[in-house]
């Protein structure tokens, strides 16, 4: 017996069979390139960073040390690592959810004469340079936060993580990552914005027939669907906070000498992330041991972020077989 598809086939016209073709052709082209680009960059990291890591004399993961002028050279990650993964951390913690709260509002609660307009305005947040956000969080805000550094500093400074430092509040992890809380703001709300809109409408209404409030409805309704796609939005983020350049290297003080000597979990302290270290350093590569050393840190940025897509995926697709 024939099935509907098959007699759709039949009767579609051949030209539109060959537009079938070539579009199925372009995406599959498109899609090789991507991942064509992401292996030659993965096989330009390792080439590159391994010499350098064959002739490094500390342990490359859990060394603080980054000598590389003169030999024996070493080199390790610890200090990056631990500066990178805090910013960005931070920066999480604060962003989504004040983004999916800014995205709910404007999708459920603001009229629509404000809720285009300012979902336009969070939008072009996106388009301003880090550059920008770097100088104004440096010049401008770093003055307003002292207070708060050094109010958290007396209400929670027993914890190791808020323990006092001698480093200045504006040069510090935690204000390197309010300020990346800032700039990943606006891709978590239009994303998660646009997720939410598209909830479909008998859900909530359906929602609503039953005696829901307009938040119980969010809460059972909205929010279940849409949680996907917030996933989506804080994984992008993070990956923005990760690979972040320019406005941490004006933002955040590397250590000292001093405080290098002894390792300290505290948010108010200085660092470098991976960025920042490559950028601060990109003068010294003029040797291809010295450049190595660096691109041997990228070269963890970069499985770092994949390996935050890949896991964002994962859970990505059991929560839509478990929604299934």
């Amino acid at each position: 017996m024939t099935t509907e598809t098959e007699v759709a086939q039949v009767l579609r016209p051949a030209n539109h069979r060959r537009q079938d073709q070539v579009f199925k052709a372009l995406a599959i082209g498109a899609s090789s390139v991507i991942v064509a680009l992401v292996v030659l960059v993965a096989v330009f990291l390792v080439t590159q960073a391994y010499p350098a890591l064959r002739q490094n004399t500390a342990n490359f993961f859990t060394s603080r040390i980054f000598s590389i002028d003169t030999p024996p050279i070493m080199f390790g990650i610890a200090d990056l690592l631990w500066a990178t993964i805090v910013t960005s951390v931070i920066a999480v913690v604060i962003a989504v959810p004040l983004g999916v709260s800014i995205a709910l509002f404007l999708s459920h609660y603001a009229p629509e004469r404000l809720a285009r307009p300012a979902a336009q305005l969070v939008a072009l947040l996106a388009a301003v340079p880090s550059i920008i956000y770097g100088l104004w969080a440096s010049q401008l805000v770093a003055p307003y936060y002292l207070p708060v550094q050094d109010f958290l500093e007396k209400v929670l400074g027993w914890i190791p993580l808020f323990s006092a430092t001698n480093t200045s509040g504006g040069a510090t992890l935690m204000f390197a990552g309010i300020v990346l809380a800032v700039m990943i703001l606006p891709i978590i709300t239009s994303l998660s914005r646009e997720v939410f809109a598209q909830t479909p409408t008998f859900h909530e209404e359906a929602a609503l027939a039953l005696g829901a409030t307009r938040w119980e409805m969010i809460r059972t309704a909205v929010l279940p669907f849409g949680k996907p796609g917030v996933i989506s939005a804080a994984m992008l983020g993070l990956g923005r906070a990760l690979g972040e350049t320019i406005a941490v290297t004006i933002i955040i003080s590397s250590l000292s000498d001093q405080n290098r000597q002894s390792f300290s979990l505290s948010f108010f302290n200085g660092g470098e992330t991976f960025a920042s270290r490559i950028a601060n350093n990109a003068a010294e590569f003029d040797t291809p041991t010295k450049a190595g050393a660096y691109i041997s840190a990228g070269l963890v940025l970069f499985v770092l972020t994949f390996v935050v897509n890949a896991i964002a995926r994962v859970v990505i697709e059991r929560r839509r077989a478990f929604s299934e």
